[in-house]
């Protein structure tokens, strides 16, 4: 991971009372501009915790926690819809705490509820909205004021597919702008393939994730030679049933091995090209 530290989490620990166990202790994270990276562990396993002390939401009982950007974000695992408030006029609300005038803050909460299918819900009071329109509007609530560090626990729950495929759009568009997002989810494929980082919670500790290694696609091509012709000498292969010559390169190269033998004087005939799966 490179770039500037949006976040540092220095040996941090927290306990709910001093002769209460540590939910989490020794816990150091470093989180760039433009980051984003997974947590994951067990129910219970104190992942909560975690997102609420990156977010500031909590202090640490000890350790240091530097460099959190003025506009962070969070959205809650649970989100506490029963306000007095509509949910347009919450967002706005929300809009103006964070600077915002109050034109471009009802602009930015018509906007979010909108790409997450809530604009028909704007004048509903939070208290009569359901579980999934609350979760869209606690998403929104995250994002109307372009947060530097968006940090979502289990942010995707309660979203239907059309706004779960948004919130993701929304990560990746956050992250390309330079923010850092910092998240949980129940669903190993959320977001799969995409983390500069990923962690897990093990007893109190944060462990480092080491990504295996994707296999390397491989593509097979059957060939048959012109009369008298052999096989260049930067191709290796081995003989096919049929009196072909069979060739398993990596994919990223099977272009190559093709022009090769198709720009032989004369050239070869291509019997078949598959993938090895």
């Amino acid at each position: 991971m490179t770039g500037p530290t949006a976040l540092t989490l220095t040996a941090v620990g927290r306990r709910y009372g001093p002769r209460r166990p540590w939910v989490l202790r020794g816990i150091s994270l470093q989180v760039p501009s433009g980051a984003l990276v997974r947590i994951e562990g067990g129910n219970g396993g104190g992942k909560s915790t975690l997102m609420r002390l990156v977010a500031g939401i909590d202090a640490p009982t000890e350790g240091r926690v530097r460099g959190r950007p003025p506009r962070t974000a969070y959205v809650p695992e649970r989100f506490p819809a029963a306000l007095p408030l509509t949910a347009l006029s919450y967002l706005t609300h929300l809009g103006r705490v964070h600077g915002l005038g109050r034109a471009e803050a009802a602009r930015r909460a018509e906007h979010w509820l909108e790409r997450f299918g809530a604009a028909g819900h704007a004048h509903t009071p939070m208290a009569q909205l359901s579980k999934g329109t609350s979760q869209k509007v606690a998403v929104a609530q995250a994002l109307l004021a372009g947060p530097e560090l968006l940090v979502l626990d289990e942010a995707w729950t309660g979203l239907d597919a059309a706004a779960r495929s948004e919130l993701d759009l929304a990560v990746a568009e956050h992250t390309a702008a330079g923010a850092a997002v910092v998240f949980v989810d129940h669903d190993p494929k959320r977001l799969a393939g995409l983390p500069d980082a990923h962690y897990r919670l093990q007893g109190t500790a944060l462990v480092p994730l080491v990504p295996t290694a994707a296999p390397v696609p491989r593509v097979r091509i059957r060939a048959a030679a012109p009369p008298g012709s052999v096989l260049p000498p930067s191709l290796a292969g081995r003989p096919g049933p049929d009196g072909s010559v069979v060739l398993t390169v990596d994919a990223a190269r099977s272009d190559e091995v093709l022009r090769i033998l198709l720009g032989a004087r004369p050239p070869w005939h291509v019997r078949t090209v598959e993938e090895v799966t």
